[in-house]
């Protein structure tokens, strides 16, 4: 018998669909539906604010490219993680898995359930302010049945998450739709002077692009499973 230790390997259960909603069903999150304000906000004016949302999605898509490069030559799992131990050696690949786990991704989850659950109870409280603990409660059994589905199996995961994207496109297309037939209607006057006002601060850029790189976040989720994906060299450049 062949004694020779066998490496352990993920199963290839992601399909193109489960990619393709694995990146647009994050991106699709919180951060789209509160950000806009926030961005328009700080700069003060909606020719900037475009501009800025513009600028970011260029970033985005530069990014991106880059990871499926990465992800076809690097197959294995782990997204920035793999990229730097492989470039940077142990320790730069070390202090990212611990600031990514112990700060950012937690602060992010936090950040989105919160919005979240804020717009799930907001129906219940119509003439006030929802309750912090209602909305941290919600926030947190939101955030508990997300973590149970993806402990469970893969399949189970991708299933949900086809259709949380589903959802949330069709969110965006009622709001796009909306907007439309308003502009239609000869509501324009936003569009007029669109430039005026704007605030050129160095804080006041860098925060609302921070905001809008917020809601772009989210391109690189797929390079994490490459080796759950079934054909990587197809479903990373094609996602």
């Amino acid at each position: 018998m062949d004694s020779t230790p066998k490496k352990m390997q993920l199963k290839a259960e992601v399909g193109l669909v489960d990619g393709v909603s694995l990146i647009a069903g994050v991106m699709i999150g919180s951060g789209i539906f509160v950000s806009p304000q926030t961005v328009l906000l700080y700069v003060g004016s909606p020719g900037v604010s475009l501009l800025i949302w513009a600028c970011g999605g260029l970033l985005s898509m530069l990014a991106s490219l880059s990871y499926a490069e990465l992800g076809t030559v690097i197959r294995q799992s782990g997204g920035e993680y793999i990229y730097i131990l492989r470039t940077s050696g142990n320790l730069m690949a070390f202090l990212f898995a611990f600031m990514t786990n112990v700060v950012v991704r937690p602060a992010g989850s936090a950040g989105q359930a919160l919005v979240f659950a804020q717009n799930a109870v907001a129906p219940f409280y119509e003439e006030c302010p929802p309750p912090d603990v209602v909305v941290k409660s919600v926030a947190i059994i939101g955030l508990l049945m997300l973590t149970i589905v993806n402990c469970l199996n893969v399949r189970c995961s991708m299933v949900v998450t086809v259709y949380l994207m589903a959802a949330k496109s069709l969110a965006l297309v009622v709001i796009v739709i909306g907007g439309v037939v308003v502009l239609v209607q000869g509501n324009t006057a936003n569009l007029q002077n669109t430039f005026e006002g704007t605030n050129l601060g160095i804080s006041a850029i860098g925060i609302a692009f921070y905001h809008c790189l917020w809601s772009y976040d989210g391109w690189n989720n797929l390079n994490s499973v490459t080796e759950e994906l079934k054909r990587p060299e197809v479903i990373i450049i094609n996602s």
